[in-house]
């Protein structure tokens, strides 16, 4: 398949979970694909390395998302790889659940600079490439927490509200550069991050999904795909959930 062909696409935390499978099926597609990761290099490399087996192309470039100067450094360092850089999907995201009563402002500053100001940064640091190139697609992962909340993810939603927040913006001021900036809410996917809240109340969380089953990984990535191919050209400050229905009934 060919719907990503000669893509050059970056993936903020793409050594696991969602934005493994995001990376995969880039590649899959025909995206050389660049994979972002903050610490855990052997993750990175099997996600590479299972990327070369299939027979695609890949490799790993570390960064902390939060820190400005390695973000810097690696988009530059991504550019010198391969001259460009058309895809951006903004991935990396972490979870510091907890009641707000009991939460110690260190577990709400750090998940707002990982999934927020590391998103900001990625994206201010591919911008003036693909204004060069007059083209490129921006694709944030953020939530249904966005909308509705959770209980004990008070910093968590609001770090993925934010994210539609910038992607909606950014959505207006890049449009003219023929950049288009669009937006995924997941819902309960099936990863390691949410593996303790679906082992601690999966029959209840099952009942508020109207599909009645957890989400992929793959299936994230899927819609992923879609939003950033020359298909959905005409498609941009959108906000994508999958979900399952989550969050359409009580």
């Amino acid at each position: 398949m060919s719907l990503l062909n000669g893509q050059i696409a970056l993936v903020t935390g793409a050594s696991r979970g969602i934005g493994a499978a995001i990376a995969r099926h880039f590649a899959a597609l025909g995206a050389t694909v660049a994979v972002n990761y903050r610490a855990n290099a052997e993750a990175a490399r099997q996600t590479v390395d299972a990327i070369v087996e299939a027979g695609g192309s890949a490799q790993a470039f570390q960064a902390d998302v939060s820190d400005e100067a390695q973000i810097r450094a690696m988009v530059a360092a991504v550019l010198k790889a391969h001259g460009r850089i058309d895809t951006l999907v903004v991935n990396a995201g972490i979870v510091r659940d907890n009641l707000a009563a009991l939460m110690p402002v260190a577990e709400f500053d750090e998940v707002l600079q990982v999934n927020l100001r590391g998103a900001f940064l990625s994206i201010r640091e591919v911008i003036p490439a693909m204004m060069e190139a007059r083209s490129g697609s921006i694709l944030t992962v953020s939530s249904v927490n966005a909308d509705t909340g959770g209980r004990g993810q008070c910093n968590y939603a609001a770090s993925k509200a934010g994210l539609l927040a910038i992607t909606r913006s950014l959505a207006i001021e890049l449009a003219p550069k023929n950049i288009r900036v669009n937006a995924l809410a997941p819902g309960l996917i099936s990863t390691e991050m949410t593996q303790h809240l679906r082992e601690l109340a999966q029959d209840e969380l099952l009942r508020r999904i109207p599909m009645k089953r957890f989400g992929t990984a793959q299936e994230v990535a899927q819609a992923a795909a879609f939003l950033v191919s020359p298909m959905a050209s005409y498609i941009t400050g959108a906000v994508l959930n999958v979900s399952g229905g989550l969050g359409l009934q009580p």
